[in-house]
């Protein structure tokens, strides 16, 4: 049994009333891959194995609900549960997967757009337009891609939300190149909306613009459709990015009334230079801003003249615009270019000799009167001090102690040392008197005794 997969887009698109039956069998003979949908009915024919629907209904609206050929339903929720059933509920579709269904006539029961056509898909393919073979670091490029079913575009209404192009850039990891380990680079996603760079909506045709930001190496690049119903990827050959092909070269004013000079100079082996015009902004130190133009000149270089604001950070935001030398028209966003001048250091001019004697000598004085004053805050200060702890004292004595205040003192007696010397000698007297008393009366004593005579 042969395998088919078939998708139902319902998109608004007017057509006229025919007589057609309310049944409708879905098979592919290579040549239609338009069905109109009668009654929201629709027949699956017994040699389909697999079938993949996709109802597109008011946005917000319920998830549909399927009516098989014997009555029984299917709902979103049985896809849980349900190893035949696939189901993305999204805000505005319904995309579902049947597995061995039930053959004969079936029913979808929903809010589905009216005046919808079923589009049998066929074979889905992804085709990119070729990438210049010429690319540099900045440049901004327009790519183009549409997806066809047996080699025809898909045009259908609602198709623009569930397909959009993406595009990457992978390092092919050589060393010689400075994007050598940079990994992948996820650049953006196109819509078929017909908006931003996108010319028609619903044509099919994605169509973007995007910036060649990351570093300049060898790349690969990928282009790639990823939904639940189309899986189409597209692999380009290793392409170069190469460095931009302008150059700088700086000249600093050589005083203030001079303007430092900027030159641009231009490779002729990638661009033309007669075709590149520079367009700019210059950010100074200051604040201030200055927009500029280069247009085309027949030279290798292009000169910008900047203000002279002294020191300071100064940058210069530069685009360009021209034809390479492949004759394609490029648009570049290039690297900002920064300079920075530094704050001059200012010397203070020595004072003379003889100046600088007489400024010490008017200097000394006033050492003098601030050591003066220094002392006079100290004992001050030490004064105070103690006072406030005297009346402490008092006060503590006074009112807590219940004690009062008495200064005893013993005054010291001063004599004369003529008195002093007449105490003593009366004092001597009288010890020696007694002594003599004493002595006398020994003697007598002793002088009672008989002698030898």
């Amino acid at each position: 049994m042969k395998r088919l997969i078939v998708a139902v887009l319902l998109a608004i698109i007017g057509f006229s009333a025919v007589a057609l039956p309310s049944i409708t069998l879905l098979q592919r003979n290579g040549k239609i891959n338009e069905i109109p949908l009668l009654d929201n009915r629709f027949r699956i024919d017994h040699k389909v194995d697999k079938i993949t629907l996709l109802f597109f209904r008011t946005r917000g609206a319920p998830a549909v609900v399927l009516v098989k050929p014997d009555g029984s339903k299917l709902y979103a929720p049985q896809a849980l549960k349900n190893e035949k059933l696939d189901w993305f509920d999204e805000p505005s579709y319904d995309l579902i997967t049947i597995s061995d269904p039930t053959p004969g006539p079936w029913q979808v029961v929903g809010s589905i757009q009216p005046n919808s056509r079923i589009m049998v898909l066929g074979e889905i393919e992804l085709h990119v337009d070729p990438l210049p073979p010429l690319l540099f670091r900045g440049e901004t490029l327009k790519v183009s891609g549409k997806v066809t079913n047996d080699g025809k575009p898909i045009q259908v209404g609602y198709f623009r939300d569930v397909v959009s192009l993406f595009v990457e850039f992978i390092s092919t990891n050589n060393d010689s190149y400075a994007n050598f380990g940079a990994g992948t680079q996820s650049v953006t996603a196109f819509r078929d909306d017909g908006r931003e760079f996108d010319e028609r909506p619903m044509d099919g045709i994605f169509t973007g613009e995007f910036k060649l930001s990351f570093p300049a190496g060898e790349w690969q690049p990928e282009f790639f459709i990823e939904t639940p119903i189309l899986k189409r990827r597209v692999v380009k050959e290793p392409l170069i990015i190469a460095e931009p092909p302008f150059t700088y070269q700086l000249e600093l004013g050589a005083n203030k009334d001079l303007e430092h000079e900027l030159t641009l100079h231009i490779d002729p082996d990638i661009v033309k230079p007669d075709t590149v015009i520079f367009q700019g902004k210059i950010f100074y130190p200051n604040g201030e801003e200055q927009m500029f133009t280069l247009n085309e000149e027949e030279r290798l270089y292009r000169k910008v003249m900047i203000e002279n604001y002294d020191w300071g950070r100064y940058s210069i935001e530069l685009s360009a615009f021209g034809e390479n030398v492949n004759g394609r028209e490029f648009m570049a966003t290039l690297p900002m270019y920064k300079f920075e001048i530094e704050r001059p250091i200012e010397k203070v001019p020595e004072l003379p000799m003889a100046d600088n004697k007489s400024a010490m000598d008017q200097v000394a004085p006033e050492i003098v009167e601030n050591s003066m004053s220094t002392s006079t805050m100290i004992i001050i200060i030490t004064l105070g001090n103690v006072v406030v702890l005297l009346i402490g004292w008092l006060a503590i004595r006074i009112f807590v102690q219940n004690k009062p205040i008495k200064f005893a003192f013993k005054l010291p007696s001063f004599k004369k040392k003529s008195d002093i010397e007449s105490d003593d000698l009366e004092v001597e007297n009288e010890k020696r008197d007694a002594n003599g008393s004493k002595n006398d009366k020994s003697g007598d004593i002793l002088n009672l005794s008989m002698s030898d005579d």
